[in-house]
């Protein structure tokens, strides 16, 4: 059994068709019949899940449930569950269990959804193709030799699996939005500071947002009403009231002005996913919205500038992960071992060399780790995977002295730059439309060793980050090559609502 939204949950459960418990154990059952092949749940507790069922049901039955009792939800390998794993899909926290709930968990159960399970992620949300993990790729629903995207590709997985109703995303540059194309489900990128990241393991903390993954645009509205507000464990969120998203799906206004800037067509877009958002813009015109050329000149240096800024601040967050403070910890006796044996090659080199090159030696001698510095980097090279190594090094780079202003300081201008872009943008039009992805999900390790390539498939998705607005990916069709591709709107900071009503028309469009 597949269960199209919270809504039909809902009623089912209301005519007593169906109890809380039923749908708890039909996930279930869906996970261990496929689960093995996707890859997108990486713990199940299934003991706790039953039991909340039951209190739920309880309260649907005395009348005093929450507003996502029945919704089922998967949260993604990076925010805190109290006495839960929370690994991150890495080897440097694969023993890490948390000691309190994060602020969105909280919400979640306050409103009575049902956690069931922890998802499948790129390590430290680093990637886009969920290869990047301790547990192993995650492989695409609807063909499960190409990738579900990243870094939440177990959390759109786990959706367009059945898996669970709804899960829990993070987007530091596309990463809730390119999977969700990949996957054909809905994936919404709220404003940043309009959902608490108290509780998020964090990659590029002026970038991290957590959103959720649904199958309808509906449920994403109630989840964000869930999920939005002032917390006050986390100074950078909003204390702005939170609106009544639920109205912009179920009363969509047609009479939209929708941006379509020239850059987000051009090169490198594949011409059947252009054609086909075409196509769809065509039918939303033709149904009373106004179409707008626009221009974002800045987008261009979208890329380059992300990388340099979130990798920067990767550097700095990932640095607590040493060995010592947090995280894995290399044999002691090990290294301790291994500089022994290293002190004990150069001395016998020394006794044999002279001149030069016993002085060359000496001063290797006098260049061996302490082991307190040898633990560090042991510690390091053994915890972290190659993409998260790869990122520590170019972010240490851009912040080193001497490279600082070349980079990081410019990277920082070009970022008000894209800002300004969609500020001036948005004073002419409600949304801002663009692909969400340049392609369908491509093979399972054909991009692996391709590191700019895998960078490229956020090229849309990353100025939304840059500038802090909002973004939603909304299932535009299905590819000739059987696999799904998305279409994503923008809108300015804090007007969510806007992307609701534009999702629902197209969403309207396929039903």
């Amino acid at each position: 059994m597949s269960f199209s939204d919270l809504s039909q949950i809902r009623t089912s459960l209301d005519t007593g068709e169906l109890s809380v418990t039923d749908v708890v154990q039909n996930y279930i059952q869906n996970i261990e019949q496929r689960n093995d092949k996707i890859n997108a749940v990486v713990s199940l507790d299934k003991e706790t899940a039953l039991k909340r069922a039951g209190e739920v049901q309880e309260r649907i039955e005395q009348g005093t449930a929450g507003k996502l009792a029945g919704m089922v939800v998967g949260i993604k390998d990076l925010i805190c569950e109290k006495d839960k794993q929370a690994t991150c899909a890495s080897n440097i926290l694969a023993n890490f269990e948390s000691v309190y709930d994060a602020t969105v968990i909280e919400r979640l159960r306050d409103e009575d959804a049902i956690l069931l399970g922890r998802l499948n992620m790129d390590e430290f949300a680093m990637g886009s193709s969920n290869e990047n993990t301790i547990y192993g790729p995650t492989h695409n629903p609807v063909d499960a030799s190409k990738v579900p995207g990243g870094s939440s590709g177990g959390s759109a997985a786990a959706v367009a699996a059945d898996f669970c109703t709804a899960s829990l995303g993070t987007d530091t540059g596309g990463s809730i939005r390119q999977p969700a194309s990949y996957c054909g489900v809905v994936g919404l990128k709220p404003t940043y500071g309009r959902v608490s990241r108290y509780g998020l393991i964090a990659y590029a903390s002026s970038f991290d947002c957590i959103g959720p993954l649904t199958h309808s645009v509906k449920d994403a509205a109630i989840m964000l009403e869930t999920l939005a507000g002032h917390d006050e464990n986390d100074n950078t969120s909003s204390s702005r009231a939170v609106p009544d998203y639920q109205r912009f799906v179920d009363r969509p206004d047609a009479n939209i002005r929708i941006g379509v800037p020239e850059e987000y067509f051009g090169e490198g877009l594949d011409d059947e996913i252009r054609e086909g958002i075409r196509g769809r813009l065509a039918e939303l015109e033709e149904a009373g919205a106004e179409l707008v050329p626009i221009h974002l000149p800045h987008m261009k240096y979208g890329i380059a500038t992300y990388y340099i800024l979130a990798t920067a601040e990767a550097s700095s967050n990932l640095a607590r992960y040493d060995g010592i403070r947090y995280g894995h910890r290399a044999d002691i006796e090990e290294v301790e071992k291994e500089l022994k044996q290293e002190e004990e090659a150069i001395k016998e080199q020394m006794k044999l060399a002279g001149g030069d090159k016993k002085v060359e030696l000496g001063a290797q001698l006098d260049d061996v780790d302490s082991p307190l510095i040898r633990l560090y980097k042991k510690s390091r090279t053994e915890g972290f995977g190659q993409e998260v190594k790869r990122r520590i090094m170019l972010g240490t780079y851009v912040l080193s002295a001497g490279y600082y202003d070349a980079y990081y300081a410019k990277a920082q201008k070009v970022r008000r730059l894209i800002k300004e872009d969609f500020t001036s943008a948005f004073e002419e039009v409600d949304v801002i439309v663009s692909p969400t992805a340049p392609t369908t999900a491509f093979d399972i390790g054909a991009n692996i060793e391709n590191p700019l390539q895998m960078y490229l498939n956020d090229i849309y998705t990353i100025s939304a980050n840059l500038a802090g607005i909002c973004g939603i990916n909304i299932p535009a069709g299905v590819h000739t090559n059987g696999l799904p591709y998305g279409m994503q709107f923008m809108a300015n900071t804090f007007e969510e609502g806007k992307l609701f009503n534009a999702a629902r028309l197209v969403e309207q469009l396929s039903e």
